[in-house]
């Protein structure tokens, strides 16, 4: 008893230690445009993002939400009942603050088609796109929807309103669900360096140099990676790539220049991350590196959001004292109170595992805020589930 009482004061200093993320005042600083919410597959990104956004809006703010395929209860209760590459103004929102609150999910392919057509000219255009190693690339390569993701915020934050303002005042940025959290900060120079890279160039060299006898070296070296990729791009695969980078030639800066300035808007004051962990082992983690990583790019850090916490309604009893209870009461023949106590035990031995984890990670990021949203008895999937949600958050 009197270690479980010591390891609770221990833990309880530890969470007065960490600072606590302000949402509130996040979301009310009117020189903040652009949260980006980041972290691991599988964490609650996107309702974080959806949360967020609503909480803002409803709080007078004009929001954008950037989502990345959402569940389909969540993309229904905000109106998107198809994947749309389009703003759409959610319905059922609170806006007698006057604000307003506009959502989207990310289209990789068509993001990537309106890139080709608004930097090149119309012929180039529809030579790319019609051109079967760009539909490959444009829908399956590594990074392009991370890549597509930025060239979409950086569309939105450019768009006005018809008196010449932004046309909304808070973009909110659900990130892809990557295999790692890192990949969205260097997809754009993946991507560009993809595009005017060493391999792109050797492709190319056949046709620019025209030669036969070095068109039979090139095709040597790579007949094997040509036959692989014949089968998914088909037998002209190799001709393909070259009249694709050819038409590509005079937009490799445009991608590499829109990839720098977009990585710069990221860094400046008016962008705040929230890395989105569960308080599970391996998300901790990635969130952990993620952190380390925005504080090495110097890129402006709000703080953590943990989802999914468990709590419990007696607090006071502990699991190994709900255990011994339990096991009194079934040798007494009370079933059901011996089950109720074996459940405590269940979820308070869960809860003080994910405290020790997350005190873990405040001990790694003493200075990282940290906000708690509770586990729910189920998934969100409505306006008021987003609202519950957003309330946790602040507080």
């Amino acid at each position: 008893m009197s270690a479980t009482g010591s390891g609770t004061a221990a833990g309880s200093k530890a969470r007065a230690r960490t600072p606590r993320l302000e949402v509130d005042a996040l979301l009310a600083d009117r020189d903040l445009d652009i949260v980006v919410c980041c972290g691991a597959g599988g964490v609650g990104k996107t309702t974080t993002a959806a949360a967020l956004a609503l909480r803002a809006a409803e709080h007078g703010r004009h929001v954008v939400v950037l989502t990345i395929d959402p569940a389909r209860r969540l993309a229904q209760s905000m109106g998107l009942t198809e994947l749309d590459n389009t703003p759409r103004p959610v319905d059922g929102i609170d806006t007698s603050g006057g604000g307003s609150l506009d959502a989207m999910m990310l289209d990789m392919k068509r993001t990537f088609d309106e890139v080709v057509v608004a930097h090149s000219t119309p012929e180039t255009a529809d030579q790319i796109l019609a051109n079967p190693f760009y539909q490959a690339v444009s829908s399956s390569f590594a990074g392009t929807q991370e890549y597509m993701a930025m060239e979409k915020l950086g569309q939105l934050h450019q768009q006005k309103a018809a008196d010449g303002t932004p046309r909304w005042d808070l973009i909110v940025v659900d990130t892809p669900p990557s295999r790692s959290a890192l990949d969205f900060l260097d997809a754009p120079k993946r991507l560009g360096s993809f595009l005017d890279g060493r391999f792109i160039r050797l492709l190319t060299a056949p046709v620019k140099v025209g030669g036969k006898a070095y068109l039979k070296f090139f095709s040597a070296g790579v007949g094997l990676m040509s036959a692989t990729l014949s089968k998914v791009l088909g037998g002209d695969m190799l001709r393909d790539v070259q009249t694709f980078v050819a038409a590509l030639e005079t937009m490799f800066g445009g991608f590499r220049e829109r990839a720098d300035v977009t990585y710069a808007l990221l860094g400046q004051r008016s962008t705040s991350f929230l890395v989105v962990a569960a308080p599970e082992r391996d998300a901790l983690r990635e969130a952990s590196f993620f952190v380390d990583r925005l504080e090495a790019d110097q890129m402006p850090l709000a703080g953590l959001v943990l989802n999914r916490v468990q709590q419990v309604q007696a607090p006071g009893i502990s699991a190994s004292r709900a255990r011994a209870a339990a096991e009194e009461r079934a040798e007494a023949g009370d079933a059901l109170t011996s089950g109720l106590l074996s459940l405590h035990a269940d979820l308070a031995s869960l809860a003080e595992r994910q405290r020790g984890l997350a005190r873990r990670f405040s001990v790694g990021h003493p200075s990282t805020p940290v906000g708690e949203v509770p586990a729910l008895a189920e998934d969100v999937h409505d306006v008021d589930g987003l609202r519950a949600v957003g309330s946790a958050l602040a507080g």
